[in-house]
């Protein structure tokens, strides 16, 4: 019995500790994020200027396995944007009727087409860092899109005593506050093609919300739907206590 009260109460205090160690570092600045809340929804061109920052920046060393092209429908993109965004890239297929393996463009079926053919490769052409797969990095981290906010925009000068290793740099926000990836975003980085500025931090947002959108694709479809189950709850709930005042009518 000691023995279980120990193991319990031990438990306890795993749970408790394990969030706060889990926030430890800087403190996030909470964004404004458009899907957040109950009637949240994405941004539709938002989702649009965040894929085209992944296409011409992030996809140049991260992957994004599980989103595949045809995905992109949703955030506005026609069908031939879409073949040509997946056209751009190679992927093995095969065997042909010689039974050899060959290459061919990528189509909108097709999954995103990963920068390096191997986990080595991209070590090898990172200074040993593997960079991280993206599909559901909104999810994965503690802090979600602040805490990837955060680290785009949290690349600057070290304070003073703070040691920054050769080939890293020094990010606030990332833990230990050396970190291998260069910076990836600055203002003027892509050209939008909405018109849109391109200062650092609206490109930050940006990729930010489509990352999230690639975390959660069926946010939205889960928000409209939880309002239309809420609304259906109140029309149930009135029509029950009408129901309810006919029946004990009669009754004092």
């Amino acid at each position: 019995m000691r023995k279980f009260l120990l193991s319990t109460v031990a438990a306890a205090i795993v749970a408790v500790a394990t969030p706060a160690l889990a926030h430890e570092g800087p403190k996030l600045e909470k964004q404004d994020w458009s899907w957040i809340g109950v009637f949240g929804q994405y941004d539709k061109a938002q989702l649009k200027r965040g894929f085209q920052v992944y296409r011409e920046v992030c996809s140049n060393c991260h992957s994004m396995r599980l989103m595949a092209y045809r995905n992109l429908s949703y955030i506005g993109l026609t069908e031939d944007e879409i073949k040509d965004a997946a056209g751009e890239k190679q992927v093995q297929d095969g065997p042909n009727d010689q039974g050899e393996m060959f290459m061919r463009p990528a189509r909108p079926s097709d999954h995103f087409v990963s920068p390096f053919p191997n986990e080595q490769a991209a070590r090898v052409a990172n200074n040993g860092a593997l960079p991280p797969d993206l599909s559901l990095m909104a999810k994965a981290r503690v802090g979600g899109p602040d805490y990837i906010y955060g680290i785009l925009t949290g690349y600057g000068d070290a304070p003073a005593g703070h040691t920054v290793p050769d080939g890293m740099y020094y990010n606030k926000t990332f833990p230990g506050g050396n970190i291998a990836m260069p910076p990836p975003v600055d203002d003027d980085r892509v050209s939008y093609t909405d018109g849109t500025k391109a200062t650092k931090e609206q490109i930050a947002k940006d990729i930010v919300a489509f990352l999230n959108y690639t975390a959660e694709p069926e946010l939205d479809v889960r928000h409209s739907m939880g309002l239309k189950v809420l609304g259906f709850l109140f029309v149930l709930t009135a029509m029950f206590y009408a129901l309810k005042r006919r029946i004990w009518a009669d009754l004092h």
